[in-house]
C-alpha cells in the first residue's frame, strides 16, 4: 500500500507547477484603461490646484481641461483585458488522473517491472573485475617496468609498442616506435608499422609524417601493400583523386584474383573517379591464385606408386609449377612454393634461386632469405665450411635484423671455422642473452663457448661446432 500512495504523491509534487494555478486560480490583472483613467482623474484635480495658486490663467486650465478629458473618454473606449484562469478543483484532478495514468501504462509497456532490484553491493564482484587489468595490459605494464631499468632495448621496445597499438594507445605506441627505431629497429615492417600508428594517431588522416615514412618503406619494399594503400588514400584526401586511383590500381595488380580485398579497392576506385568526374576505369587485373594442391586421390595413388614412379610424378608437378613461375615472375607465393618444393626434393641450388627471385620482390623480408639459408644447409656436412653463398645471406640479413637467432650461431660457426675466434666469442655470446637460460639453446652455446676456450689454450683442440642448431 506504501509503494501506490508513493509513487502518486511523486506524481502530483511533479505536477504541482501545472495543478496549482488549478486549485487556486489567479487574480484578475487591472486593465491598462482603468490606470489611464486614474491619471487622467488626477491631472483634472490638478488643474484645479493650479488654478487656485494663480499657476494657471482661467483660459489656460480651460483648455487644458479639455485636452484631458478628450483622453479621459478615448481610454474608457478601450477594450477590457480578458479574464483569467479561474479556480477549477475539477479540472486539476482530471489533468492529475490522466498525466498519472498515462505514465503508469507506459512504464508498464516499455518498462521492466519484474527484473529485481540489484543493489550496489552484489554489483562489487563485476565492478572489481571491470576494473581488473587484461593480461595484456598487465603485460604491457611489465614490459613498460622492464624498460625503466633497460631503455636501450630496441626489441623491448618494439614490443611495448606493438603492445600499446593492440590496446588503442596511439599516442604511446607511436612514441615507442619512435624509440625502437631511433636504437636501430628500422626494418620496413618496423617503418610501415610506424606509420601506420601515426595515422590511427590522428584518426584516419595520412599526415606527411605518416606520408614520408610510407614512402621511406617503398625505397626498400617497393610490393608492400601497406604503403601502397595509405599513400592513394593520402593522394585523397589531399584532393588528388587521379593519384589515389594509381595507386589503388599498383595494389590491386599484387593482390591475387581471388583476394577478399579486392571488392573494397574497387570501391575506393569508384570513389576516386567520382571526385575526378572521370568514368570508373577498369580495375587492374591481380595474380592468379594459386595452384590447387593435389587432391586427395592423386595423394593416395602416389603413395602406392614405386619409388621411380612418384618422383617422375612430383618432379613433374615440381616442373609444371616452374613453368607458371617463368610465365609469372611477379608472383611471390609462387617463388616461395617452387623453393619449398626444391628443398624437399633435396636440390639445394635450385631452391635458392627460387627464393632469390622471392626476395626480389620482397626485399624487407628477412624471413625469405632464412628460409634460403635452410635449403642450402639440410644436406650441409657438419665438418665441411661454410658456403660463401650462405655466408653472404647472412649478412645481408644481419644488416636488417643484428638479433637474429640463426644468424648469429651460422657466423659464429663461420668466424671460428676461420679461425676468428673473438669474433666468433661475440657472435655466439650475444645469442646466448637471447635464448631462454637453462634451455638446450643454452648449454649447446656455452658447450660451443667452452670449445673455444679449449682451442685457445690447445690450438689442437678444433673450435667448430655442430652447425645444427637448436635455436632458430
Amino acid at each position: 500500500m506504501i509503494l501506490p500512495f508513493l509513487l502518486a504523491l511523486l506524481a502530483f509534487l511533479a505536477l504541482l507547477p501545472i495543478l496549482a494555478p488549478l486549485l487556486r486560480g489567479s487574480r484578475p490583472t487591472a486593465a491598462r484603461a482603468t490606470f489611464d483613467q486614474a491619471v487622467y482623474r488626477d491631472q483634472l484635480r490638478e488643474l484645479d490646484r493650479d488654478i487656485a495658486r494663480g499657476v494657471l490663467t482661467l483660459t489656460e486650465a480651460d483648455a487644458a481641461r479639455l485636452e484631458v478629458q478628450r483622453r479621459l473618454l478615448a481610454a474608457d473606449r478601450q477594450p477590457t483585458a480578458p479574464q483569467r484562469l479561474t479556480r477549477s478543483p475539477i479540472l486539476a484532478i482530471i489533468v492529475f488522473m490522466f498525466v498519472a495514468a498515462g505514465s503508469l501504462a507506459s512504464y508498464l509497456w516499455l518498462g521492466a517491472p519484474g527484473i529485481p532490484d540489484e543493489p550496489f553491493s552484489a554489483r562489487q564482484v563485476e565492478l572489481a573485475k571491470a576494473n581488473t587489468p587484461s593480461p595484456l595490459e598487465r603485460a604491457t605494464e611489465t614490459l613498460a617496468e622492464k624498460l625503466k631499468q633497460n631503455p636501450s632495448d630496441a626489441n623491448g621496445w618494439l614490443l611495448y609498442g606493438h603492445s600499446l597499438a593492440m590496446l588503442r594507445e596511439w599516442d604511446q605506441a607511436e612514441a615507442a616506435y619512435s624509440k625502437a627505431i631511433a636504437l636501430g629497429q628500422n626494418s620496413p615492417d618496423v617503418l610501415g608499422d610506424h606509420a601506420e600508428i601515426m595515422v590511427m594517431q590522428a584518426g584516419g588522416t595520412v599526415t606527411p609524417a605518416a606520408e614520408a615514412a610510407f614512402q621511406q618503406v617503398l625505397k626498400t619494399d617497393p610490393s608492400s601493400g601497406s604503403a601502397h594503400y595509405y599513400l592513394a588514400v593520402a593522394a585523397m584526401q589531399a584532393g588528388e583523386p587521379r593519384k589515389a586511383i594509381e595507386g589503388f590500381q599498383t595494389l590491386l595488380a599484387q593482390l591475387p584474383e581471388d583476394s577478399s580485398l579486392r571488392p573494397q579497392l574497387g570501391q575506393k576506385v569508384a570513389q576516386a573517379a567520382q571526385a575526378a568526374g572521370i568514368p570508373v576505369p577498369e580495375l587492374a587485373k591481380g595474380t592468379p591464385p594459386p595452384a590447387p594442391g593435389p587432391d586427395a586421390k592423386t595423394m593416395a595413388d602416389a603413395a602406392n606408386m614405386p619409388d621411380a614412379q612418384r618422383r617422375a610424378m612430383i618432379d613433374s608437378m615440381v616442373a609444371g609449377l616452374a613453368a607458371k613461375q617463368a610465365a609469372d615472375p611477379a608472383n611471390l607465393d609462387g617463388w616461395l612454393r617452387l623453393g619449398r618444393a626444391y628443398a624437399v626434393l633435396h636440390q639445394a641450388d635450385k631452391a635458392a634461386d627460387a627464393y632469390d627471385k622471392a626476395a626480389a620482390l620482397k626485399p624487407g623480408d628477412t624471413s625469405i632469405r632464412l628460409q634460403e639459408v635452410r635449403a642450402l644447409l639440410q644436406d650441409h656436412a657438419p665438418t665441411d665450411k661454410l658456403p660463401p653463398r650462405v655466408i653472404d645471406l647472412l649478412n645481408h640479413v644481419q644488416t636488417t635484423d643484428p638479433d637474429q637467432p640463426l644468424v648469429l650461431w651460422y657466423l659464429g660457426i663461420a668466424a671460428a671455422q676461420d679461425a676468428h675466434l673473438d669474433d666468433a666469442r661475440r657472435y655466439w655470446t650475444k645469442l646466448l642473452t637471447l635464448v631462454p637460460p637453462g634451455s638446450d639453446d643454452a648449454r649447446m652455446l656455452r658447450s660451443a663457448l667452452d670449445a673455444l676456450s679449449a682451442h685457445r689454450s690447445d690450438p689442437q683442440t678444433p673450435p667448430g661446432a655442430s652447425p645444427q642448431p637448436a635455436a632458430h
